[in-house]
């Protein structure tokens, strides 16, 4: 007989062919992963359950998570915790300098959880880390992925002040689906985030959409033009997965050939940059992402 829990238990949907990679291993991500723990660092790679950790590690980049693990939202698609949230570290900008300052990289992401919490949603600790990580690695290229901060302009503003390369932030869905998939958050925020970024501050900017929620390629379309109208310049368009049975199902999976599709209209809208497939995310490949907006 069932027992009620296994009565309540979502099937898993088998994922297509295209979805296949290899278990993380290598050096060079042995390496990484010792670095993180010993700095006590934490990575969207891990907590989003990246599928291209491997690759990307292995490669020698990373995207690190600053201001804690633990998240004021809770979004329906996303793997990080929400509560119990901690003050600030102070000695964390000079962490993530240090880390950065012993790796071989030329271009690295930043983002975070986020915390409203914070009467500026921890804004100066971003500018205090970019600042940080400018000051000991003059090098290496920064794109900062940052929360929609409601979209504060002052908040905002402090951040760009801090001169990251990139400033990111992810609209994940069209507009229909936002309070489905990211109750706290509103589609407005981030389209002002972006358009403060790069119309007020003068930002290369670049986005993220989660594809396979429901959403229909007009929406796509729909959403592409709103991005191109507040100045987004680089777009990543991926699969979303969930990352377990409590959070939103897979609607449908999206073939290459239709991220193909993406991939040309995003362009002909005017993107400088559409990076399309389904095991793309955010920060993957970021670096090639960033030299296609002129940033070398």
């Amino acid at each position: 007989m069932n027992s009620p829990s296994n009565l309540q238990e979502k099937p898993r949907r088998r994922l297509p062919d295209w979805f296949k990679v290899p278990l993380p291993h290598g050096e060079n991500y042995t390496r990484l992963k010792s670095l993180v723990r010993y700095h006590k660092l934490n990575t969207v790679c891990e907590s989003a359950s990246c599928p291209n950790i491997g690759t990307c590690w292995n490669a020698g980049t990373l995207t690190l998570m600053i201001m804690g693990g633990t998240c004021t939202r809770a979004c329906r698609f996303c793997d990080v915790p929400t509560g119990h949230l901690g003050p600030l570290d102070p000695g964390e900008p000079d962490e993530v300098a240090s880390m950065l300052s012993q790796l071989e990289v030329k271009y690295t992401v930043i983002t975070s959880v986020d915390r409203d919490d914070l009467p500026d949603g921890g804004a100066l600790h971003w500018a205090k880390t970019l600042r940080a990580i400018r000051e000991r690695c003059p090098h290496i290229k920064v794109e900062a992925l940052i929360p929609d901060f409601r979209g504060d302009r002052d908040s905002i503003g402090t951040v760009c002040r801090a001169e990251p390369d990139i400033l990111a932030h992810n609209l994940e869905t069209v507009a229909r689906l936002q309070k489905r998939v990211r109750p706290q958050c509103r589609y407005e925020w981030s389209l002002e985030t972006l358009r403060l970024a790069s119309r007020e501050q003068g930002k290369i900017t670049k986005s993220s959409l989660m594809l396979g929620l429901g959403e229909t390629e007009e929406e796509v379309s729909e959403t592409m033009r709103d991005l191109v109208s507040v100045g987004c310049q680089i777009l990543s368009l991926g699969q979303y997965l969930a990352p377990t049975r409590d959070h939103l199902d897979v609607v449908e999976f999206i073939s290459p050939e239709r991220f193909a599709r993406y991939k040309e209209m995003g362009e002909r809208l005017g993107f400088l940059h559409v990076e399309a497939g389904p095991l793309v995310r955010s920060s993957f490949r970021a670096d090639l992402q960033a030299r296609a907006a002129g940033i070398e």
